[in-house]
């Protein structure tokens, strides 16, 4: 089934929904996100619902909204990181992400990383859209290649085409089928492959001089194209960047934050998404070899800091258990 003619997705009778509602239904699905309608108590025409299929999760949000705004502060509060990858199904939807501004139409998809802001504009016109939810970590982890976010893929460009026809497979396919796991690598595989960077990031490397923004964002490429080296510190950042480790430590120190934080935090997020595969796929692997792959070499540091991000210890995960979304 072509994912533009799902009968489930697109072309409904779209019912009003309160304000209040429709945004807390995106924020247990998406994260924090503000809202923005035409008018002030207004309705919205549309909903935010998650659907799971095949192992993964997708958002799917239909709107009449004015814009969605997503900042710094939301971005902090989050403990969950993910790559979106958006597919236009209903309608139009502008997106600023990344210092980049397009405008989706109906087929079109965009990668969206849910650790930079991002605007999603409507101007009160419906808009139906599908957000596949990519683990972060494991995208940039699991692979050496270059890829971009916020630059768009035409409904024609035969990679969009791929992506729409392994998502309505997706749809299609029980978590429980054998193929699931299969799908979902692909699916991995080739959204890395459809966003394949064009652009030389070496040349940028020589300019981060003039910019701790942009500095900051080459330092989040490099944290997750390395987050398991054990060689990843401060020190080999600042080398690899060019610039001293005093003007890196205050970069972190103007976002409040630390090197060593991030680059823990991230290898817990990392470990989290690994075990929470090790629970579907019913894994022989063990919490400890968890740990040591996603950095670590302390294991009772690693389940003590996993538990003060997630307030979950890492076996209550594996065995069942959800780790609240803690507010930071």
């Amino acid at each position: 089934m072509d994912l533009l003619q799902n009968r489930s997705l697109v072309d409904r009778t779209w019912s009003p929904t309160s304000y209040d509602q429709w945004a807390d239904d995106l924020y247990n699905i998406c994260g924090n996100f503000n809202a923005h309608t035409m008018e002030r108590g207004d309705k919205v025409i549309g909903t935010a619902s998650r659907i799971d299929v095949c192992g993964m999760e997708f958002a799917h949000v239909s709107n009449d909204l004015d814009y969605v705004h997503r900042g710094w502060d939301d971005i902090r509060r989050d403990a969950h990181e993910h790559l979106f990858l958006i597919m236009q199904l209903e309608g139009a939807c502008g997106v600023e992400h990344s210092g980049r501004q397009n405008i989706l139409d109906v087929g079109e998809c965009i990668l969206v990383d849910s650790t930079r802001p991002t605007t999603f504009f409507f101007r009160g016109h419906f808009s139906n859209h599908l957000s596949l939810h990519l683990p972060r970590q494991l995208m940039y982890s699991g692979s050496k290649m270059e890829f971009d976010v916020a630059r768009k893929l035409s409904a024609a460009d035969p990679m969009a085409v791929m992506l729409r026809a392994l998502i309505a497979k997706m749809m299609t396919t029980p978590e429980s089928e054998a193929a699931s796991p299969h799908l979902r690598q692909l699916m991995f595989d080739t959204t890395r492959q459809a966003f394949l960077s064009t652009d030389i990031q070496t040349a940028s490397l020589n300019s981060l001089h003039d910019s701790a923004g942009r500095r900051m964002q080459m330092v989040d490429i490099l944290i997750d194209k390395h987050l398991t080296d054990s060689d990843l510190n401060a020190k080999w950042l600042a080398t690899r960047l060019g610039v001293s480790i005093r003007t890196l430590q205050q970069d972190f120190q103007g976002m409040g934050m630390t090197c060593t934080t991030v680059i823990r935090d991230k290898r817990l997020r990392f470990a989290r998404e690994k075990i929470e595969q090790l629970k579907e796929q019913r894994n022989p692997t063990t919490i400890a070899e968890v740990a040591y792959s996603a950095g670590f070499n302390d294991i009772s540091y690693f389940n003590r800091s996993f538990k003060e991000l997630f307030d979950c210890a890492p076996s209550e995960l594996l065995r069942g258990g959800e780790p609240a979304q803690k507010m930071v």
